[in-house]
């Protein structure tokens, strides 16, 4: 949960001598961590129908004539054993019809979907022929100095050219084994030369991209300013993980753009009532000895990103009110690197002063090192709470924190329970279907979850390719629940109260183990870990327990060294041998 908006940064078209970094809580569009979206397993331990295509005794948006079996396009494995025709059916050896999903070693692998023969419609939108979908893929450039410090803890160095090599040959792995009902992916690389702040190069790139490669699907955009999502949804291009805000709106452009994270106004309602039922009206145990035996006084702190930073934080105090733990201090601040240290100073000395015990961090991954660095100068060991905040729940980061502090840290995260990434998700993947090491493996998680969400949404979608088709088959897909990866949907699940544009639903709770060692997201081994509570067991709205099991290490789990019980990868010959 982060209350700074994802919506446009304010200002600062340059970054001319480090101008405040405002708008640094949408970074989660370009940093929005290990995601598994291939799919999710259900609550018995079979993993739920990823392609997700509607009934199989409808007829689905994207469908065409019915074939001379009486189904039409596109038909998912499933929705062949409910009408009797799989047997009918040469699936082909892309497709394990024993478990009826392609023959790959993930376990979040998708439904096979029937083979497609006859006219695919042709031209049935702008960027799709008869042959192929021509996606386009923006890059920021190498080396933007906004997302070097704010990855410089991280150490993250893949480059550009190394991130198309990967996602090309992923393209190869889709068209492989996914059915794009006669067509070719067209994969386009698109890289801009303005920072991740610039509107007006984002709004020029969105409109170069429209005019000059009429693409039907766009991927990525400029990670702080929404202009260019915005733009080109104004010109009718669907885009996915290209900039975002409210559900509002993302509403008022419907159906062309959608997020992979959940929304920020999701996470607060994940945060709020894990604060409620485990914290509020109890003493802060897990802070320093000072404060271990006095009752909690809550304090927030939250970037300023936009005009709604404000709108959302405010409506986190009147939730966290409801719930009995209204913040005694609530103390904004704008990333700036010429200023951040004073900031701090000033924010630790307010907290220390109104005897908060327990700070709640909605705050961007930089932040806290120069926060937990001056609580320890001023003596001060509270409570660290982070919620949801992007990449300030992972190890990378948090081994950049001050050790003394992040100790007495945990909250609540959107991701999942981490696996060994040689043995399971997108580097597993990718090294057995081409035999080598993927050249961006730092970043492979972040990049590839929306081509995965794209390609699933394709095949779900059928012949008759249009926007309107794709969005339904987006608002179809639903993930499942599993341990591994998490939960996630579009459209109406039932879930939330507003219509649904992110992808990430669930969430789960880690602490901080400062003893710990092992690797971090990036595979760098050291010190200090996340520790997911019971496991990573996910919960969402309206599941989360009344028991603390903060910083209990039975039960507990820092990285799996294989996959939980029931989500175990299949085994296949590597194409590639």
């Amino acid at each position: 949960m982060q209350p700074a908006s994802s919506g446009p940064a304010e200002g600062s078209r340059s970054l001319k001598k480090w101008g405040p970094l405002i708008g640094i809580a949408v970074v989660a569009v370009i940093v929005v961590a290990i995601v598994a979206l291939a799919g999710g397993g259900g609550d018995d331990g079979e993993s739920t129908d990823t392609t997700a295509a509607p009934a199989a005794t409808e007829a689905p948006a994207g469908s065409e004539a019915p074939t001379d079996g009486g189904w039409t396009y596109p038909l998912s494995y499933p929705q062949a054993q409910e009408l009797g025709v799989e047997g009918d059916i040469d699936w082909g050896a892309r497709c394990d019809t024993s478990v009826g999903r392609i023959a790959v070693i993930d376990y979040f692998a998708p439904f096979c979907m029937a083979p497609f023969t006859g006219d695919n419609g042709g031209a049935t939108d702008v960027g799709v022929t008869a042959d192929e979908i021509t996606i386009v893929h923006y890059m920021a450039p190498d080396g933007d100095p906004v997302i070097n410090y704010i990855t410089d803890a991280i150490k993250v160095d893949d480059t550009n050219a190394q991130e198309e090599e990967v996602i090309r040959d992923f393209i190869e792995y889709f068209q492989t084994y996914y059915e794009f009902y006669g067509r070719k992916i067209n994969y386009v690389k698109y890289e801009s030369t303005g920072l991740s702040t610039d509107e007006v190069t984002a709004r020029a790139d969105a409109q170069r991209i429209a005019d000059e490669f009429k693409p039907f699907a766009v991927i990525g955009g400029p990670a702080l300013t929404n202009a260019f999502g915005d733009e080109l949804a104004a010109r009718e291009i669907l885009c996915i993980s290209c900039g975002g805000g409210s559900p509002e709106w993302y509403a008022e452009r419907d159906p062309y753009v959608w997020g992979i994270d959940g929304a920020a106004e999701q996470k607060q309602v994940h945060v709020v009532e894990f604060i409620g039922k485990q914290l509020a009206g109890k003493p802060a145990v897990h802070a320093g000895d000072a404060f271990k035996e006095t009752t909690r006084k809550f304090g927030l702190m939250y970037v300023e990103g936009s005009s709604e930073s404000k709108v959302l934080a405010d409506l986190m105090v009147s939730r966290l009110a409801e719930v009995g733990a209204e913040p005694a201090e609530v103390i904004p601040y704008v990333l700036d690197p010429g200023t951040l240290q004073q900031t701090a100073s000033q924010a630790i000395a307010k907290l220390k002063a109104s005897g908060v015990t327990s700070v709640i961090l909605a705050t961007d991954p930089v932040a806290p090192r120069d926060f937990t660095r001056e609580a320890t100068a001023q003596e001060y060991f509270p409570e660290w709470i982070v919620a949801a905040a992007t990449l300030t729940d992972t190890t990378a980061f948090g081994r950049s924190y001050d050790q003394a502090q992040w100790a007495h840290a945990f909250g609540v995260t959107s991701l999942a329970a981490r696996l060994v990434p040689e043995t399971s998700g997108y580097y597993a993947l990718y090294s057995w279907f081409t035999g080598k090491t993927p050249a961006a493996e730092d970043s492979i998680g972040v990049y590839m979850p929306p081509f995965f969400l794209l390609m699933s949404a394709l095949q779900s979608a059928g012949p008759n390719l249009t926007h309107e088709s794709l969005a339904e088959a987006i608002r179809s897909l639903d993930s499942g629940n599993a341990i591994s990866a998490p939960r996630l949907t579009w459209g109406d699940h039932g879930i939330w109260d507003k219509p649904d544009y992110s992808g990430i639903d669930d969430a789960t709770l880690f602490w901080w183990d400062a003893a710990a060692t092992g690797p971090d997201e990036i595979r760098k081994d050291g010190t200090g870990m996340t520790r997911y509570v019971d496991g990573g067991k996910r919960f969402l709205p309206g599941e989360w327990p009344s028991e603390d099991k903060l910083f209990v290490v039975d039960g507990s789990v820092t990285i799996y060294d294989t996959p939980p019980a029931g989500e175990e990868p299949r085994d296949f010959p590597s194409p590639a041998s």
